[in-house]
């Protein structure tokens, strides 16, 4: 379908179209792109024979055959327009991974509100044990593979699968892992109603011989699955369950080990090398989706147990004046609840939570439940909002945010600038403190920074 074809992308940077860029090159096309900045992706984009170009470059429309775009292109780009004069084949960037999803044998599609990378990561991992060479697409880097993005075989394409603006309905999944269901992206969305009303779309995109394997504790979840007509292989650790982990315990590091049963009956234990319980319901789901292609236990065992999670995952980065520093990627109350345990599971004196909020929207729609999350760590700094795709139209401001968590813990500032941010946390950490960035934007240059003295 793609081979011989000229392909220009714009926006090519992201870490999805950079992969999707990878992946069409490898099915024969040939590839070009434009972005606004220089970034290491597009170094390494050009690196590989994928021509990049920065600024707006709308002569490279005329020789393409097909032009991919990102939602945050709009329709006023001088490139879209160019596309539009010259009528050329176009497709945003979840439509054209939907056709790529196409030409692969098994199409793995990991989703869900939280744990959607961990989760995939760990699948990704087992498949490369096993010797399967995956096709691997993930929003996030994993060291197996130095980066985001696998080419592999045909037979497998394990892909990480998000809602946002309904994206994962471009897909065509043969198998599909569904974490859990949450109030997120109530930009697009509204409200949680409109949310499991997409999930349910999706996984009835399955085909008749498909498969569904889904977090039976989670509430959203199971409502949407009753009355599901394809195949449920179901796991957790409350409710009864096809694949449930018994018998939990944790170190010091807030690492648990556990075993699995498989309809009451023992498969085998896993001691896991990441922190928190949310690990062990990621898996619980990889374990169970991966035992559908591999029966041998012990290489499903020995995948997760090395497994050490992706980039920005609760990732521990060195030290700062003998503090730990660490980055997670929690941009909604669930996931930063989460990061908090897997703090308190980590022995050190006082923490430092760094947080930067995504989007004006999701601060405001969340503030309370941020707040009251936030308040649980030690001290709280608060960086400035991170606007991504939106204009501040929402009367949301950081000292909103700062004034909520003051109710529960005065021990929160405000803080303008990154380089302030730095120069504070040197100035009133001391050694076996922990400090920990939270946030989907740029926030981790602030513990890299950190780590670097």
């Amino acid at each position: 379908m793609f081979n011989d074809k000229k392909i220009h992308m714009i926006g090519i940077g992201g870490v999805s179209m950079s992969g999707i860029a990878y992946l069409v090159k490898d099915l024969g096309a040939t590839v070009t792109g434009s972005d606004i900045t220089e970034s290491d992706i597009t170094d390494e984009l050009n690196k590989n024979g994928i021509i990049v170009k920065y600024g707006h470059h709308p002569e490279m429309i005329k020789d393409a055959d097909i032009v991919v775009y990102t939602a945050a292109i709009h329709e006023d780009d001088p490139e879209r327009i160019e596309t539009q004069n010259l009528n050329k084949e176009s497709y945003e960037r979840a439509e054209f991974l939907g056709l790529l999803s196409k030409q692969y044998k098994n199409c793995l599609c990991i989703s869900g509100t939280h744990g959607k990378s961990t989760t995939t990561g760990m699948v990704s991992l087992i498949f490369l044990e096993a010797g399967l060479n995956p096709t691997i697409q993930i929003g996030a880097m994993l060291s197996q593979i130095n980066g985001n993005i696998n080419i592999g075989s045909k037979d497998y394409l394990i892909m990480e699968s998000c809602e946002y603006a309904d994206s994962f309905l471009h897909f065509h999944p043969t198998g599909i892992i569904l974490t859990n269901i949450d109030n997120d992206h109530l930009d697009y969305f509204k409200n949680l109603d409109n949310i499991k009303k997409s999930f349910k779309k999706y996984i009835n995109l399955l085909p008749s011989n498909g498969l569904l394997i889904k977090n039976n504790d989670d509430e959203n979840t199971n409502d949407i699955t009753i009355n599901f007509d394809k195949k449920i292989i179901t796991y957790g650790i409350k409710n009864i369950s096809d694949y449930r982990a018994k018998n939990l315990s944790k170190n010091n590091l807030g690492h648990y080990s556990f075993d699995i049963f498989y309809k009451n009956e023992f498969v085998c234990k896993i001691n896991l090398n990441i922190s928190g319980i949310h690990n062990v319901y990621n898996a619980l789901a990889a374990f169970a989706l991966s035992y559908q292609y591999i029966k041998d236990v012990n290489t499903i065992k020995t995948a997760l147990e090395k497994y050490r999670g992706v980039g920005r995952r609760f990732e521990y980065l060195g030290t700062c004046n003998g503090a730990y520093v660490y980055d997670d990627y929690a941009h909604h109350p669930t996931e930063i609840k989460t990061t908090l345990d897997s703090v308190k599971n980590v022995n050190h004196n006082k923490d430092w939570a760094i947080f930067q909020s995504h989007t004006f929207s999701r601060t405001k729609e969340h503030l309370n439940e941020f707040a009251n999350v936030l308040s649980n760590f030690d001290n709280v700094i608060i960086a400035p909002i991170y606007p991504a795709r939106e204009i501040n139209t929402f009367n949301i401001n950081e000292d909103m945010l700062v004034n909520k968590i003051k109710e529960k813990n005065p021990n929160v500032v405000f803080i303008d600038s990154f380089d302030k941010i730095v120069e504070y946390i040197k100035k009133n950490v001391s050694p076996d403190d922990l400090i920990i960035t939270i946030g989907a934007g740029p926030v981790n240059k602030i513990s890299n920074e950190l780590v670097k003295s």
